[in-house]
C-alpha cells in the first residue's frame, strides 16, 4: 500500500537524510552552565530573571524589541546570542519569557521555576496565570501593529536560527530546550499557547530545512574535493588535504545527523498533530510551511511521505486551509523539474483537484484552476477530457476571477500556437495578412458546441487577460466574413459566421468600455492612466478599421435579418471624430447608403429599430458629422412618411375592398416610422394625424388589422410621448404646483356648502402618492446651496438668479405646507418638514412655523406626536452616523436639543390647554427612549437613552403623572444607576420631580425689557414695556383665531405658477390697510404662506441664542404665534414678485380628473 493512501499518524521508516528519528531516545539532558555571570552584568536585568526597563523606558525584553520594530533583527539577535555566551540560563530564560509573552501571557518564568521544575509544571503554572478574560492575544489582534509583530516574530526565528547554525545550535542545550517547550506549548488547551508555539515550531522547522540544505550542499563540495584529490597520482596527492577533507566531510555528515534530529523532533512532535488541529488557522500554518519545505529541500521532503499531508487536506472543511494546500502545490508543480517526483502524487488527487474548481469558496476555486493550469503545462496527458470539460464551462461564470482562471486554462488548452512561425508562414501562402484564422475559427466552434450562444460576452471577458491579442484581431475576423476562403479552407456555415460576427461586437464592446459586461462585477471601476491609454487606442484602432469594413459587411449581409442587427451595433462604440479628422466622409456616405437599403428591405422590428438608434449616435450635436446625417435622415423620414401617407389614403378609400397589397403598404411603412418615432423626434411630419384616422376607422368600422391598429396605437404614443417631453422640460416644479392645486381643488372641501353633488369628484391621494410629494420636497427644498456672500460683488445678474431659485423653493414648499394645513396630506408627514426648522430658518422658517401654528390649531395632539417624531428622526440619523456611543456634548445633539427647546416655546405659556398634547408628546419620547434593549444586558443602558435630555426640554408642570409614567419602563437597578452613561435618566427625572421653584424669569432684548412672573396658580401676569408702535404692529399676535377646522376652512389661495395673474392685478385685490389682523382674508393675503414676505415686525424669541422671551402679550389664547428675524435673506425676498391668485377664476370642470391623473405621471415618471 502507498504511503498516500494511508491516513494514519504519520509514521514512516527512517531513511538517511530525512527526519526520521524520534526526539525522546535521541535528547540529551540538559547541562548546567559551568560559569555563572555575576549580578549586573546584564543592562536592565535582574538576578531573578525579571526583566526591567533602563531609566530612559527603552524596551530590554525580547518581545518589547520585536514588537517594535525598531531595531534589525540581525542586531536584536547577535545581542541575544553574545548575552547567551556569558550566561545560557539567563538568555534562554530570556527566550522562553519571549515565546510565553508573545501568546499573550501575562506570567513570567523565573529562574528558579527554569532550573528546577520541568517544562510540563512551567507551562501549567503559565496556564494559570493567563489572562482568560480576552480571547484576543498577539497572533490575533488586528490592526499594522500586530500585523508587523507576526512578520517581526517569524523573521526572528529565521535569524537566531541562520546566525546560530555554526557552533550554538550543536551544543546539545539551546536547540533542545526551545524544541522541548515549543512541544509542550503546541500540545496545550490553551489556544494562544498552541497558535503561537505551532507558528514559532514550524517557522523554526524551516530556517533548519535551509540549514540542512546548505549541510548537504557543503558535503556534496567536499566529497568532491575528495574524489578529485584521491584520483590523483600518488606522487601529486597530498595527503594532509585528503585527511581534512575527510575529517570535513565527517563533521559535516555529524551535523547534518544532528540537524535531522532535531527536525524529525519538530515533525513528529508538532506537526503530525497540528496539522489536524481544531483550529483552522493553526491548520493553515502546517500546511504552508510544508509546502516550503518541500520546494526548498525537495531531495528530502518532495516525497509521499509528506506529500499525504498536502493531499488529505484537501479535503479540509476550511476554505482558508484547502487555499493553503493549493498554493503550496502550486508552488512544487511550477517547477517542471520536479514533476517526476509528482507524477503519484497527481494520479492519486488528480480528482479531487479538479473537483475543487467548482468549490463553494471563490478563492478556493479560483486557485484549483490555476492548479490544474498548471498540471496541464506540465504534461498534457495528465487530465482527460472529461478533467478539461470540467474546466472549460466555467468561463461562463458570473464570479469574474473564476472565469479568467477557466479563460487562461482554455487558452493553454486551445488557443496556444504550437507552431507560431509554421502558421505565419501558412498565412502568407494563403494570403492572408493574420495567422490567427485558424485559432478564430477554433474559438467560434467552441463556442458553439458549448451551446450557450447568448453568453458570448462572458466567453471573450474570461479570455480577455489572457488571449487579448487573438480577440483584438478584428482584420482576421473581417477577412474571415468577406473573403471567399482559399485552397485548403473551410467554408464558414451561416450558423459559424452568425457566431463570429456576435463574438466580434463582444470584443468590439469589451474594447471600447474596457469594463466587464453586465452581470461580471459590481460597477465600473476607475481605469488606470495606462488602461485609459489602451482604451483610447483600442477605440481609434477599431474605428479606423471598420469605418471601411462595415459598409462592406453590411453589403454582403443585408438580407439577414439577425447578422444586420448584430453588426448595426458597431457604430455605437467608434470614435466618431475619425470620419472629419481623417476625412472619411465617403465610408460615412457609404455607411448610411447601406443603412438605408436595410430600413426599405426589412420590416423586423429588432433591425429597424438597430437602424434607427445608428442614426440616433451618428447626429449626436457634439460631432462634426451631424449636419450629413441629419440630411440623409430627413431624407429617408420625408420618403417613408409620402409613401404612409398615400398608402393610408389608398386604404381608406378602397374601405373593406382593401387587399393585402393595401395593408401591407400602410403596415410596413408604419412599422419603419414608428420605429424611427422610438428615437426620433418626427413631430414635424405629422403622423398623429393619418394614425388618429386609422385607428378613429377602425373603431367606427371594426374592419381595421390588428397589426396595424397595434402600430398605429405605438406611434400615437411616441407622438403624444414628444410633445409632452416639449411641454414638461425642464419643469418638475410647475407640474408639482399644478397637482398641488388639483389636489386642493378636488379635496374633501369640494363638497362644503351644500355641494354634495360633487362628492364623486373629490379625490385623496393615497399614502404612495404622499410620499411621492414629500419625496421631491425633500429633493428640490431642502438643498445644500452655495453662500451667497461667495458671490461676486456687483454681479446683480448672479444674485437675482439665487433670489429666483429660492423664491420657487419657497413657492413648492407652501403648496406642500398647505396640503398638510387642510388635512390632504397627513400630518405626521409634516415631521419631514418640521426637522429642518433650524438649519434652513433664514430660507423657509417663517412657512415652517407658519404651519406648525396651523397644524396645532386643527388638531393639538397629533401636531405635538409630529413635533416629536421630527425629533426622534433626527436622533436616529445621528445613531446612523455616530453609531450607538453619541458624545451628549456634541453640536449635534445640542442642535436637537435647541430645536426641542424652540418647540416647546410654540406651546405657549397656558399650560392648561396644552396639558393633553406635551403629555402625549412626553409619553411617545419615553416610549421611544426605552424601546430597544442594549444587547450587552439589562445593566447597559437603552440604545436610545440619551433622547431623554432631549425631552427634558418639554418638561412642565405635568410632572407628577409623567413621573409615574416613567417609572413604568424603569427598573429597580436604572433608579439605583449614578454612572455617566445614565445621566439623561437622572436630568430628566429631575425635571420632571423639581417643582417651580423658579417663579420669576427676566428677559432683556436690545433696549426693551420684560419681567415674567408666574403666580403659585400657574397663571402668568405680564408687564411689557416698549414703544407704542412695536405694540400696534404687534396686534396681530394678540388676535383671536378664528380659523374653523380643516373642512371648514375656506377655498385655499393656489400656487399653480400656471393660473397666476398679473402681479399688477393681483395688488387691487389686496385687503386694506385698515383690516382685521386675524382675519381669513388677512391669512389667505397678508400672512400666506405664499406671501411677499416683508420685513419682520419683531425678532423671534425661538431664534434667540441666550434664550430670552420678547415681545408677550398679556392677551393669547392657546398658542403663542412668534415671527421671525430680520435677515439678509428675508430682505432679499422682500424682492420676490408676490404670488396671489383669484380662487374665483378656476373653474371645475368633470374632465379636471383626468388631467390630475396626468399630471401625476409627469411629475413622477
Amino acid at each position: 500500500m502507498s504511503e498516500l493512501d494511508d491516513p494514519g499518524d504519520g509514521k514512516s521508516k527512517k531513511k538517511r537524510g530525512r527526519p526520521g528519528r524520534p526526539p525522546a531516545p535521541n535528547k540529551k539532558p540538559r547541562k548546567s552552565p559551568l560559569e555563572k555571570c555575576p549580578m549586573g552584568v546584564q543592562r536592565g536585568r535582574k538576578a531573578n530573571g525579571m526583566a526591567q526597563q533602563n531609566g530612559e523606558g527603552d524596551p530590554v525584553t525580547l518581545f518589547e524589541v520585536v514588537k517594535q520594530g525598531k531595531s534589525a533583527m540581525q542586531s536584536v539577535v547577535d545581542d541575544w546570542i553574545e548575552s547567551y555566551k556569558q550566561d545560557r540560563d539567563l538568555a534562554l530564560l530570556d527566550l522562553i519569557n519571549f515565546f510565553i509573552q508573545c501568546s499573550g501571557c501575562k506570567g513570567t518564568v523565573r529562574i528558579e521555576m527554569f532550573r528546577n521544575m520541568q517544562n510540563a509544571e512551567i507551562i501549567r503554572k503559565m496556564t494559570e496565570e493567563f489572562d482568560e478574560d480576552s480571547g484576543d492575544y498577539p497572533l490575533t489582534i488586528s490592526g499594522p501593529l500586530w500585523k508587523k509583530f507576526r512578520y517581526n516574530f517569524c523573521e526572528f526565528i529565521c535569524v537566531l536560527i541562520r546566525q546560530c547554525q555554526y557552533s550554538i545550535i550543536y551544543d546539545e542545550y539551546m536547540m533542545d530546550t526551545v524544541i522541548s517547550l515549543l512541544t509542550g506549548l503546541s500540545d496545550s488547551q490553551v489556544r494562544a499557547f498552541r497558535h503561537t508555539s505551532t507558528l514559532a515550531a514550524m517557522k523554526l522547522m524551516t530556517a533548519l530545512v535551509n540549514v540542512a540544505l546548505n549541510l548537504s550542499i557543503n558535503q556534496d563540495n567536499t566529497q568532491r574535493q575528495y574524489e578529485t584529490e584521491r584520483n590523483k597520482m600518488v606522487g601529486k596527492r597530498a595527503n594532509e588535504k585528503l585527511e581534512l577533507l575527510l575529517q570535513r566531510r565527517k563533521e559535516l555528515q555529524e551535523n547534518q545527523d544532528e540537524i535531522e534530529n532535531m527536525m524529525n523532533s519538530i515533525f513528529k512532535g508538532i506537526f503530525v498533530h497540528r496539522y489536524r488541529d481544531a483550529i483552522a488557522e493553526i491548520r493553515a500554518i502546517c500546511i504552508e510551511e510544508i509546502g516550503v519545505w518541500m520546494k526548498m529541500y525537495s531531495d528530502a521532503f518532495l516525497n509521499d511521505s509528506y506529500l499525504k499531508y498536502v493531499g488529505w487536506t484537501l479535503h479540509d472543511r476550511q476554505g482558508e486551509v484547502r487555499l493553503k494546500c493549493l498554493k503550496a502545490l502550486q508552488n512544487l508543480y511550477t517547477n517542471r523539474e520536479l514533476f517526476p517526483k509528482l507524477e503519484l502524487f497527481t494520479n492519486r488527487f488528480k480528482d479531487r483537484i479538479v473537483s475543487m474548481t467548482l468549490d463553494k469558496e471563490y478563492d478556493v476555486a479560483v486557485e484549483a484552476i490555476r492548479l490544474v493550469t498548471l498540471i496541464l503545462q506540465g504534461s498534457e496527458d495528465a487530465l482527460s477530457n472529461e478533467d478539461c470539460e470540467n474546466v472549460y464551462h466555467l468561463v461562463y461564470s458570473a464570479h469574474r476571477p473564476v472565469a479568467v482562471a477557466a479563460g487562461e486554462f482554455l487558452h493553454r488548452k486551445l488557443f496556444s500556437r504550437h507552431d507560431p512561425q509554421a502558421e505565419e508562414a501558412l498565412a502568407k501562402r494563403r494570403g492572408r495578412s493574420s495567422p490567427n484564422g485558424n485559432l478564430i475559427r477554433m474559438l467560434v466552434l467552441f463556442f458553439l458546441e458549448s451551446e450557450l450562444h447568448e453568453h458570448a460576452a462572458y466567453l471573450v471577458d474570461s479570455l480577455w487577460e489572457s488571449s487579448q491579442e487573438l480577440l483584438k484581431d478584428w482584420e482576421c475576423m473581417t477577412e474571415l466574413l468577406l473573403e471567399e476562403p482559399v485552397q485548403g479552407e473551410e467554408v464558414l456555415s451561416d450558423r459559424q459566421e452568425s457566431a463570429l460576427i456576435e463574438l466580434t461586437i463582444c470584443t468590439i464592446r469589451q474594447a471600447a468600455e474596457a469594463h466587464p459586461p453586465v452581470g461580471r462585477g459590481t460597477g465600473k471601476r476607475v481605469l488606470t492612466a495606462k488602461e485609459r491609454k489602451t482604451q483610447i487606442d483600442d477605440k481609434n484602432k477599431l474605428t479606423e478599421h471598420f469605418i471601411m469594413a462595415l459598409p462592406m459587411l453590411l453589403s454582403k449581409y443585408q438580407t439577414d435579418a439577425e447578422k444586420v442587427a448584430n453588426l448595426l451595433q458597431i457604430p455605437q462604440y467608434f470614435d466618431l471624430d475619425v470620419y472629419s479628422a481623417g476625412r472619411m466622409e465617403k465610408h460615412l456616405d457609404a455607411l448610411l447608403k447601406q443603412i438605408k437599403f436595410v430600413v426599405e428591405k426589412h420590416t423586423d422590428m429588432e433591425v429597424l429599430e438597430a437602424c434607427s438608434k445608428t442614426y440616433s449616435i451618428l447626429c449626436s450635436e457634439e460631432y462634426t458629422i451631424m449636419n450629413r446625417v441629419d440630411i440623409g435622415r430627413s431624407q429617408l423620414i420625408d420618403e417613408l412618411a409620402e409613401r404612409f401617407n398615400h398608402s393610408v389614403e389608398e386604404l381608406l378609400q378602397a374601405g373593406e375592398e382593401a387587399d393585402d397589397d393595401d395593408i401591407y403598404n400602410v403596415l410596413s411603412t408604419l412599422k419603419k416610422l414608428t420605429a424611427f418615432h422610438n428615437a426620433h423626434d418626427l413631430t414635424r411630419w405629422d403622423l398623429f394625424g393619418n394614425c388618429y384616422r386609422l385607428l378613429r376607422t377602425g373603431i367606427e368600422q371594426g374592419s381595421m388589422p390588428e397589426q396595424i391598429a397595434v402600430q398605429a396605437l405605438q406611434c400615437s404614443h411616441y407622438s403624444i410621448l414628444w410633445q409632452l417631453v416639449k411641454i414638461t422640460e425642464g419643469a418638475p416644479s410647475k407640474a408639482f404646483m399644478l397637482l398641488c392645486d388639483l389636489l386642493m381643488i378636488f379635496s374633501h372641501q369640494l363638497t362644503t356648502g351644500s355641494r354634495e353633488g360633487l362628492q364623486p369628484l373629490v379625490f385623496n391621494p393615497d399614502s404612495s402618492l404622499q410620499n411621492e410629494l414629500l419625496n421631491f420636497i425633500l429633493d428640490h427644498v431642502f438643498i445644500d446651496q452655495d453662500d451667497e456672500n461667495q458671490s461676486i460683488e456687483g454681479d446683480e445678474e448672479d444674485e437675482a438668479n439665487k433670489i429666483e431659485a429660492l423664491h420657487k423653493r419657497r413657492n413648492l414648499l407652501a403648496a406642500f405646507s398647505k396640503l398638510i394645513i387642510y388635512d390632504i396630506v397627513d400630518m405626521p408627514a409634516a415631521a419631514d418638514i418640521f426637522k429642518h426648522y433650524m438649519k434652513y430658518y433664514n430660507d423657509y422658517g417663517d412657512i415652517i412655523k407658519e404651519t406648525l401654528s396651523k397644524t396645532r390649531q386643527t388638531d393639538k395632539i397629533l401636531c405635538a406626536k409630529t413635533l416629536i417624531l421630527s425629533l426622534q428622526q433626527l436622533f436616529n440619523e445621528l445613531i446612523q452616523d455616530q453609531g450607538p456611543n453619541l458624545d451628549r456634548t456634541s453640536s449635534h445633539v445640542s442642535g436637537i436639543k435647541e430645536l426641542a427647546r424652540r418647540f416647546a416655546l410654540t406651546f405657549g405659556l397656558d399650560q392648561i390647554k396644552t396639558r393633553e398634547a406635551v403629555a402625549t408628546l412626553h409619553k411617545d419620547g419615553i416610549e421611544f427612549a426605552f424601546k430597544y434593549q442594549n444587547p450587552k444586558g439589562p445593566e447597559y443602558p437603552p440604545p436610545n437613552l440619551a433622547f431623554l435630555e432631549v425631552l427634558c426640554e418639554f418638561s412642565s408642570n405635568l410632572r407628577c403623572t409623567l413621573h409615574s409614567y416613567l417609572e413604568k419602563f424603569m427598573t429597580e437597578q436604572m433608579m439605583e444607576r449614578r454612572e455617566d452613561i445614565w445621566l439623561p435618566l437622572i436630568s430628566y427625572r429631575n425635571s420632571l420631580l423639581t417643582g417651580g421653584d423658579e417663579d420669576r424669569m427676566s428677559i432683556t432684548s436690545g433696549s426693551s425689557t420684560r419681567c415674567l412672573k408666574v403666580s403659585s396658580h400657574g397663571l402668568f401676569c405680564v408687564w411689557c414695556r416698549g414703544s407704542a408702535e412695536e405694540s400696534v404692529e404687534s396686534s396681530w399676535m394678540m388676535r383671536n383665531d378664528t380659523l374653523q377646522t380643516p373642512g371648514a376652512l375656506q377655498t385655499p389661495q393656489l400656487t399653480s405658477t400656471v393660473l397666476r395673474e398679473n402681479p399688477r392685478q393681483a395688488a387691487e385685490h389686496l385687503p386694506e390697510q385698515n383690516s382685521e389682523p386675524g382675519s381669513e382674508s388677512d391669512y389667505v393675503h397678508k400672512r400666506g404662506l405664499m406671501e411677499d414676505d416683508a420685513e419682520p415686525i419683531f425678532e423671534d424669541v425661538m431664534m434667540s441664542s441666550r434664550g430670552q422671551l420678547e415681545d408677550m402679550s398679556e392677551e393669547f389664547e392657546d398658542t403663542m404665534v412668534i415671527d421671525l428675524p430680520p435677515s439678509r435673506n428675508r430682505r432679499e425676498r422682500a424682492e420676490l414678485r408676490p404670488d396671489f391668485f383669484d380662487s374665483a377664476k378656476i373653474q371645475f370642470y368633470e374632465k379636471k380628473k383626468s388631467l390630475f391623473t396626468s399630471l401625476c405621471s409627469i411629475v413622477f415618471i
